[in-house]
């Protein structure tokens, strides 16, 4: 009678071997409950209550009739007191309990209940997953702590990469306490969304954020080098000019630095963008309620904030600066795919393309014409407060050597298409007439049959062209366009001393070269040359300084005056020290030209030299002045008569008030003062 009430009910499906003292007491009652009502029991409440004298009973074995002896009834605890069945005190079917046939029944059918109790037990029921090693269930409050501090920096990351200024003069403080309309707008989409577009969404979304966060940075690079933003149409071919630019300054190794840099940085900031924009949406999605209540009240305080103009610290508040900044973009693409269009009718456009060639600038027969371009010479070298002293001295010693040996000179301003770099667009822009201010417009030209101011030289038959280039050290076959006879590039000059930075050859030595190659030859016909100084391009940092002529030698005496020099590396941690060694730069340039003419001028020498561009903004200050000085010396009064309607200013330094051209307007207008 006792082993029925030790037997397995198949209802309840609860090994008798776990069964707590309180089942026991109740007797064949609880062996006779009715099949229909189900135990509710947790297991692991039955198991801390199990009597722990009782030896537990092997799954599928039947208890021996004499261990069933009867126990002293113990009181049930509420945890485990059915539910479902019957009250423990209902009296119990006596033909349920006393039939043997049940005890044989139980035990026949206990190893099938209780695989069914196992298979049955619910899914609710298993250890919660650990997570992270086991760690978020060790450290609960730490991990929360991570959690929340990961959703805080993920929000941040967005904040930052939305209002981030695109240029370092731009950035302060006050720029990052703003409030973008876009991270709203990204919010309500976010929201909206389902579970798995919602998902891909913030993958994509993160990402586009990160290039356009990458763009930002190329235009902060771009403003502090070349004052303008980058141009996606255009500018991809500059990179490669970057890499060399950094070898040439700053070794191979810094060159290497750079490049593993900005791979480094290219993939954390999308793979981190794109990595915080899924975070955010998981967050919205975990407590959208909140998040919800959250993006209406930011809505509604943007809109209040915009119309009403708050500022912080003088910036706007509320802004909508990040789709503007991609405005922006979209128009300067669109416009850069539309340029080649507006170029080539450009290209079609020349008042001299129709004239016979006897009848080209015969003002200068006879004469030797120097079309002579100084590195980085802008008007910054003769206005900035810091520098100009220094320039009006140089300028001044050169006024009195010049006319020391009977040169007269006149001064003027042009206007550049680029600042801070991009020489060969200048170059090309005076030559040509047409305004070269991009790559493409520069390749399209120099593949044309458009004439340039050089190429017109040539094409009169009346002189020999050449070209002092020591900053090509490539081939450079748009020499050929340029209409250049002869191209003397760094490797043709003679020199055996070391390069200054970026410099291949100092100036005094292309120039000296150039006498010993060209202009000291005897018997020789009229000479018209480009020359390009090089000296004073950047880091301007270690830079020559004039010798004695007669020591220049094969240019191994430059190895000792390099030494002598600064480190670029030292000078650029000061943005004092980079601006007085490019005004000591531009001072170079200067005396050795100067001193050239001096040295080796004739009565039949016309000069024309000016700079390309301004200087980086590290030097100039941020303005968004381009203006360039030219200056036009010749031994021979008539040249400069030609030119006295002009307005120019007397000596090599012009006046404020002097009149400012678009370098593309001095190729006409040269050519029509000297067609007769």
């Amino acid at each position: 009678m006792a082993d029925s009430a030790k037997a397995t009910d198949p209802a309840d499906g609860t090994d008798p071997a776990k069964k707590p003292d309180s089942a026991n007491a109740t007797g064949s009652a609880k062996a006779a409950a009715p099949t229909g009502t189900t135990d509710t029991t947790n297991p692991a409440d039955a198991v801390d209550s199990a009597d722990s004298h009782e030896p537990a009973t092997p799954a599928g074995a039947v208890e021996p009739a004499e261990s069933a002896a009867p126990v002293a009834p113990a009181e049930p605890s509420e945890s485990t007191r059915p539910t479902d069945s019957a009250d423990s005190t209902e009296p119990a079917d006596s033909t349920d309990s006393a039939h043997p046939a049940d005890s044989a029944e139980a035990a026949q059918s206990e190893d099938d209940t209780d695989a069914d109790a196992q298979s049955d037990e619910p899914t609710s029921q298993l250890p919660p997953r650990a997570g992270w090693f086991g760690w978020r269930t060790r450290f609960p409050l730490a991990a929360r702590v991570v959690r929340v501090g990961t959703s805080v920096l993920a929000g941040a990351l967005l904040l930052v990469a939305l209002v981030v200024p695109d240029r370092l003069d731009r950035m302060s403080f006050q720029s990052f306490l703003r409030l973008p309309v876009e991270l709203i707008v990204l919010a309500v989409v976010l929201l909206v969304l389902p579970a798995r577009a919602r998902r891909i969404a913030a993958v994509v979304t993160g990402a586009f954020v990160g290039l356009s966060t990458v763009l930002k940075c190329l235009d902060m690079g771009f403003y502090e080098t070349l004052a303008r933003p980058f141009d996606l149409v255009f500018d991809w071919v500059l990179l490669s000019d970057a890499a060399d630019w950094m070898k040439d300054s700053f070794g191979h190794s810094g060159e290497v630095l750079a490049i593993i840099g900005v791979i480094v940085l290219l993939i954390a900031v999308l793979a981190g963008s794109a990595l915080a924009m899924v975070r955010l949406a998981d967050v919205l999605a975990k407590h959208r309620p909140m998040a919800v209540r959250t993006t209406l009240v930011l809505g509604v305080v943007w809109i209040m904030c915009f119309t009403l103009s708050v500022q912080v610290g003088g910036v706007t508040l509320a802004t909508k600066g990040y789709s503007q900044f991609l405005s922006n973009r979209v128009k300067y693409v669109r416009e850069g795919l539309g340029d080649a269009d507006v170029f080539k009718k450009q290209l079609t456009v020349d008042a001299f393309a129709k004239t016979p060639p006897n009848q080209l600038l015969t003002g200068l027969r006879g004469k030797d014409v120097l079309f002579t371009f100084i590195e980085s010479y802008g008007r910054v070298a003769l206005d900035d407060p810091t520098m100009a002293p220094e320039m009006d001295k140089t300028l001044t010693a050169g006024d009195a050597r010049l006319k020391a040996a009977g040169f007269s000179s006149r001064s003027a301003w042009l206007r550049s298409p680029v600042t801070g770099a991009g020489s060969w667009l200048a170059h090309s822009t005076f030559l040509s007439g047409l305004w070269i201010k991009n790559q493409q417009r520069y390749r399209t030209v120099t593949t044309s049959t458009r004439a340039t101011l050089t190429s017109y030289f040539q094409k009169t038959g009346a002189w020999r062209t050449v070209g002092i280039v020591p900053g090509v050290r490539k081939s450079w076959p748009e020499g050929k366009y340029f209409g250049l006879d002869n191209i003397y590039d760094s490797t043709h000059l003679g020199y055996q001393g070391p390069y200054f930075s970026w410099t291949p050859v100092p100036d005094q030595f292309s120039l000296e070269s150039f006498e010993k190659l060209e202009y000291g030859k005897k018997n020789r016909d009229p000479i018209m040359a480009e020359i390009i100084l090089a000296s004073s391009h950047n880091p301007w940092s270690p830079i020559a300084h004039t010798i004695p002529w007669n020591q220049l030698g094969d240019g191994t005496i430059f190895n000792q005056i390099k030494k002598e020099g600064t480190n670029p590396t030292e000078v650029w941690k000061s943005a004092k020290r980079v601006r007085t060694e490019y005004r000591k730069a531009i001072q170079y340039s200067v005396d050795s030209l100067t001193q050239w003419v001096q040295r080796y001028g004739n009565k039949n020498t016309v000069l024309v030299f000016l700079g390309d561009h301004q200087p980086v903004p590290t030097v100039t200050g941020g303005t968004a002045d381009r203006d360039v000085p030219i200056t036009i010396v010749a031994h021979d009064p008539k040249v400069l008569d030609k030119i006295s309607s002009w307005g120019w200013t007397d000596g090599l330094k012009p006046a404020d008030s002097a009149p400012v051209l678009g370098m593309d307007k001095f190729r006409d207008r040269f050519m029509t003062a000297y067609a007769k």
